[in-house]
This record gives structure tokens, C-alpha cells and sequence, in this order.
């Protein structure tokens, strides 16, 4: 099995960080822009994507900085986290996406994340 890369995404999203944590860390938020029904027991998150199941916990979360998630099918050190920060020099709220990929798929994998995205900044009026 190949050694996933790290990679980061950057994105400015026109919402406060308190909103844009409620879009990243709960069920009802996550359902509205990154899988068609998502359901949380306790640590673990059901995703959906028409009828296709996967699951992720989570595993570390501030309120209004960040939130970790795992695939059940990652490796030991895989992980994806969304973080959110301000821009000191233009005070916008940033979301920088950290996930792994095989080198050959991350830029496919990074058209996914742009296309999420940007339903996610529909979604908050972004």
C-alpha cells in the first residue's frame, strides 16, 4: 500500500467562523453541502452519498477553529480537518481543507474539494 500525501486547500468563505463551524461540524450542517444525509452517533458521522455509506469520527474539534474527521478506511496517520481562520490583513474567514491522497489523485481529489466548496459557500450565502 502506497504512502497517502498530504495536501492543503485554501479557500475564502464570506460568513462568520461561528456559522461556517456549524456547515463543518454538525449533521444538519455537513447534510447541506457535503453528502446527501448525514447522521452522528456520538463520535462517529454516517455519511451518505446516494446510498453509498461511509463513516468518519471525530476525532478532535474547537468550537470556531476546527474539526477533524477519519475515515474508518484511512491509515494511522490520515486524517481530514477543516480549519478555519481570519485573515489578518483582510479580516475574511479562511477554510483550509487538510486531506491525503495518492500522488496521482490529487488533483482530482482537489476538484472534489473545490466543487464541495463551493456548494458549501452557496450554502452560507458565501
Amino acid at each position: 500500500m502506497s504512502k497517502k500525501l498530504k495536501y492543503t486547500l485554501e479557500f475564502q468563505i464570506k460568513c462568520s467562523p461561528m456559522i461556517l463551524y456549524e456547515f463543518l461540524a454538525t449533521p444538519s450542517g455537513l447534510g447541506e453541502w457535503f453528502a446527501d444525509k448525514v447522521q452522528q452517533k456520538e463520535n462517529k458521522f454516517h455519511f451518505e452519498w446516494k446510498g453509498s455509506v461511509e463513516e468518519a469520527e471525530m476525532i478532535a474539534a474547537e468550537e470556531n477553529e476546527y474539526v477533524v474527521f477519519k475515515w474508518d478506511w484511512m491509515g494511522k496517520d490520515e486524517y481530514f480537518e477543516f480549519r478555519i481562520e481570519k485573515s489578518p490583513v483582510t479580516n475574511e474567514t479562511l477554510l483550509t481543507v487538510t486531506d491525503f491522497a495518492d500522488k496521482n489523485e490529487i488533483s482530482d481529489q482537489t476538484l472534489l474539494w473545490e466543487a464541495q466548496i463551493h456548494d458549501l459557500k452557496h450554502r452560507v450565502g458565501s
